[in-house]
Parts: C-alpha cells; sequence; structure tokens
C-alpha cells in the first residue's frame, strides 16, 4: 500500500499545492510513520471480513 501512495503522489509531483498531491503525499508519509499501527488496522479488516465471508 506504501508503495501504490507513493506511486499516486509523485504523479502529482508536478502540482505540490493541489488538495491531491497534499493528501496523498501526508497520507503516505503519516502511514509510513505509523506502519505497525496501519499493519494492525489491516489485519483487523482482514480478520472482519474473513468473518463475514462464514
Amino acid at each position: 500500500m506504501l508503495a501504490k501512495l507513493r506511486e499516486l503522489y509523485k504523479e502529482w509531483e508536478d502540482d505540490k499545492e493541489s488538495d491531491e498531491y497534499q493528501a496523498l503525499f501526508h497520507a503516505f508519509c503519516f502511514v509510513s510513520y505509523k506502519v505497525g499501527d496501519f499493519q494492525k488496522y489491516l489485519d483487523e479488516v482482514a480478520k472482519k471480513n474473513s468473518k463475514a465471508d462464514e
């Protein structure tokens, strides 16, 4: 997911003032600094989804 966020914000790099660039860049920074918490969240979502499929 981090790689995809980075790819997306790089696409907007020529317009660093745009809302899209700012949102993607800051989401990338936040998730990369909180990668442990983000992984925990992803694990919880996956667990909920697997229970819903049963």
